[in-house]
């Protein structure tokens, strides 16, 4: 058995991914992206897609493909659980807090 033939195969201590695997991750990012180009130069221009609705669909479509980047392409998918909560749980609480820090800057415009 070659190691080709196998979606996910060891290496040592680590686990790698088939080459398979990686084109068809990169073909995922890649329809991602087209669906994102497509709500920005088609569905908001000729108003089918409101953009107070597009603007949540890009982040959805972002987060997923950073998901799959770190998953895939940053082998943390293949991790210990312990590694991947070290650094999930921060990039939440950032995320979080992006989310107050825009809802709070509403409050300074409306002081002027």
């Amino acid at each position: 058995m070659s190691a080709e033939s196998h979606e996910i195969h060891h290496d040592g201590d680590h686990e790698t991914m088939s080459r398979k695997r990686i084109w068809q991750v990169a073909g995922i990012l890649t329809v991602i992206t087209c669906i994102e180009f497509f709500i920005a130069l088609v569905c908001v221009p000729k108003g089918i897609l409101p953009i107070q609705y597009a603007n949540p669909v890009y982040i959805v479509l972002t987060l997923l493909k950073a998901f799959y980047i770190v998953a895939y392409f940053m082998h943390l998918k293949f991790e210990k659980m312990g590694l991947i909560l070290s650094i999930a749980i921060p990039v939440i609480f950032i995320i979080g807090l992006i989310l107050v820090l825009t809802n709070e800057s509403h409050h300074w415009v409306d002081l002027r």
